[in-house]
């Protein structure tokens, strides 16, 4: 009898045990990003009454005869399941949306997490509001002009600097791909300002010193009479001004004499050649002319260590008016209305951070006042063996255990991980209907194991009033 009570004991608190892991499960069913826990059962040893027999040639074998002394927890796992996504609006709050872990730094201790609330600090530092830990991630570097994230290196903190200045950039290449009306009439001698404005077909387009000062580029092109296929292209920098600028110009590294160049056609409207009259020529691949320039200033610059006045700055801007052959993006000649539809260019002037977007790959883009986009820095995750293996270190973080495994980290989406979804917060995996439904079947199985230890002390009391 006295086991039956003791097994009722083991009953009663491990159930106890359960019902802490519901009310705790119950208590965060709105924590974001949290994991629910469950309790798992084993029965204790058992005590042998009779041990088992094999058969022989008089009998068969026999049984154990075995009575349980109880039960004990078995395990309290935490449920890594997918919580559902909540749109918040908030471009700093994160969710993941598959495998993974966010990586927080305090000190130089490092957690994991899935709580993805996290915004900025005074420094632009991106961390976690609720306690300061810093998020980890890769930083974008620059190197000249291009800018890269190298995920292979170890994750630090991630700075958005909101209001930075992004320093002007110089315009080195134009883009320019017009449509040459076959139909546009040659301009004839001693033409008038109305014939000459009939014959020409301009492309403009603003370009920019390295002081984001800006320019007009501009192409004039006219119909030579004679060569039903060719033009003669003149080009100019700040044309509508007191100064114009006539660039020099050059083909295959041979200067126009003219600062013009000659664009020529096929019978088919598409681009051949661009030519000068020195020689320089340009047949294969995309047709380009480099056009050189002063930048106008109204002030020399001086050496600091001659003390003499160095030489006026130029700018060199390469033109590119399409592949030879080419259709799409190239420079043709159909009876159609001329165009300048394809026109870019890589310059722009002096920015500041104004907003900034993470997609969902964890890169952070900034974007800047001068229309530029510009990546910042992206998201680590972290990944492991065995999740459940990690411990809880309260604050929705966790931390890592002898039997988690060590983290592994890549960018999102790599090597198994999630991806991240912006303006959103995973919110807890609890479900109540099942947390009820447990909470019942705990209750009934705490009060069974009462009766048990009542039972056996009514058994007892039968023993005791035997001498009655």
């Amino acid at each position: 009898m006295m086991r039956s009570l003791f097994s009722g004991v083991s009953g009663l608190q491990n159930h106890q045990v359960r019902m802490d892991v519901i009310g705790n499960n119950i208590s965060n069913v709105n924590t974001t990003g949290f994991k629910k826990g469950r309790v798992n059962f084993q029965d204790l040893i058992s005590q042998n009454f009779q041990g088992a027999a094999r058969p022989n040639e008089r009998v068969g074998g026999v049984n154990p005869q075995q009575v349980g002394l109880g039960m004990l927890i078995a395990s309290i796992d935490t449920i890594f399941t997918q919580g559902s996504l909540q749109t918040t609006g908030v471009k700093t709050d994160v969710s993941i949306q598959g495998e993974g872990f966010f990586i927080l730094r305090e000190g130089d201790n490092n957690l994991y997490t899935r709580a993805g609330a996290f915004g900025l600090d005074e420094n632009g530092t991106l961390v976690n509001p609720a306690n300061g830990m810093r998020v980890q991630g890769w930083s974008a570097q620059t190197e000249g002009a291009m800018t890269f994230i190298n995920a292979s290196d170890t994750p630090g903190d991630l700075v958005i600097p909101v209001g930075e200045k992004d320093e002007a950039r110089a315009t080195g290449f134009v883009f320019a791909a017009s449509n040459l009306d076959k139909r546009t009439p040659v301009i004839p001698p001693g033409a008038g300002p109305q014939e000459i404005a009939a014959g020409t077909h301009s492309v403009t387009k603003e370009i920019y010193d390295a002081f984001g000062g800006t320019h007009q580029l501009r192409i004039d092109y006219t119909r030579i009479d004679g060569a039903p296929n060719q033009w003669l292209a003149t080009v100019t920098v700040n044309a509508n001004t007191d100064d114009p600028i006539q660039p020099t110009l050059s083909l295959g590294g041979i200067d126009s004499p003219d600062n013009t160049y000659v664009v020529e056609f096929d019978n088919f409207g598409r681009l051949v050649q661009a030519s000068n009259a020195a020689g320089g020529l340009d047949t294969e691949g995309n047709v380009t002319i480099d056009a050189t320039f002063l930048v106008p200033d109204t002030s020399i610059p001086v050496d600091p260590t001659t003390g003499l006045a160095q030489a006026p700055a130029t700018q060199t801007i390469t033109i590119d008016i399409g592949a030879a052959g080419g259709m799409d993006e190239s420079t043709t000649q159909f009876s159609s209305a001329s165009t300048n539809k394809l026109v870019r260019q890589d310059g722009y002037p002096l920015g500041y951070l104004e907003d900034f977007r993470i997609d969902q790959s964890g890169v952070i883009t900034g974007i800047f006042s001068n229309g530029t986009n510009r990546a910042l820095g992206q998201l680590a995750l972290a990944s492991f063996i065995n999740p459940g293996g990690l411990e809880k270190n309260g604050e929705n973080n966790y931390v890592v255990s002898i039997n988690s495994g060590n983290p592994m980290i890549d960018p999102p989406g790599a090597a198994g991980k999630g991806k991240v979804i912006a303006g959103t917060l995973e919110m807890s995996n609890v479900d109540l209907a099942e947390q009820f439904t447990d909470m019942i079947i705990t209750q009934r199985g705490f009060q069974a194991n009462s009766r048990t230890i009542q039972t056996a002390d009514q058994l007892l009391q039968e023993v005791l009033t035997l001498k009655r």
